[in-house]
């Protein structure tokens, strides 16, 4: 075979197979993605109903030892976990919520962090409070994904009307 001959062959051969490799990766990727939102979503839900029935440590089970914390009801942030179990502790049993609506969460995935971000909607007796959350997950070494920044805030409706 000739050489330019060769080239007309080989070029696309190789091309193709370049393609179906990138293909592949950016598709496992996508997968990869797909998975870790639905384990972040799931793990957020199972401590957010936790919360709802009075039970706070649902979610000190997924913060990392080095969590910050924004709760919409303090004016200062709270570093560590020991600090954040502490104001957890004084939560327990006053906390129920009736229904609730996590609205259009959101998961941006980055190598090892994952950003989870969603409107919430409680109802508590004749009460609704509306929050945003932030939740910055990092993949510790043992592969468990743990929170390592919360924040939240209140909607508070612009002029008196949502």
């Amino acid at each position: 075979m000739s050489l330019i001959l060769k080239k007309f062959v080989y070029f696309p051969v190789i091309s193709l197979c370049f393609c179906s490799c990138t293909q592949d990766k950016s598709k496992n990727k996508n997968m990869n993605q797909d998975n870790i939102s639905k384990t972040i979503i799931a793990m957020e839900k199972t401590a957010l109903e936790e919360l709802n029935r009075g039970n706070p440590s649902g979610y000190l089970k997924i913060y990392a030892k080095d969590i910050t914390y924004f709760d919409p009801f303090k004016e200062k942030r709270f570093d560590g976990l020991k600090k954040v179990q502490i104001f957890y502790n004084s939560l327990q049993g006053s906390v129920y919520v009736e229904h609730y609506e996590m609205i259009d969460p959101v998961v941006q995935v980055s190598d090892e962090i994952a950003i989870l971000s969603y409107n919430l909607v409680s109802h508590i007796g004749n009460e609704v409070f509306r929050e945003k959350c932030t939740e910055v997950y990092r993949q510790e070494s043992d592969k468990q994904w743990k929170i390592i920044h919360s924040h939240w805030s209140l909607v508070q409706p612009a002029n008196g009307k949502e």
